[in-house]
């Protein structure tokens, strides 16, 4: 197979297409959960540290 040949080939081949895309989207889907979970957590610290607060003033 002479290199013209083999170029075309490879620039004509569709099939890791797919895969790429499918780790696209799931790297989307990751980012979007550690966001969530940053989000969450950081509330629910917020909400931890009043409860800690409001124990301290009960005493």
């Amino acid at each position: 197979m002479c290199a013209k040949t083999f170029i075309r080939a490879l620039l004509n081949d569709q099939e890791g297409a797919t895969a790429i895309e499918y780790g696209l989207i799931a790297s989307l889907i990751v980012i979007a959960i550690i966001g969530g979970v940053n989000l969450f957590a950081s509330e629910a610290i917020d909400m931890w540290n009043g409860v800690s607060t409001a124990v301290e003033k009960a005493r």
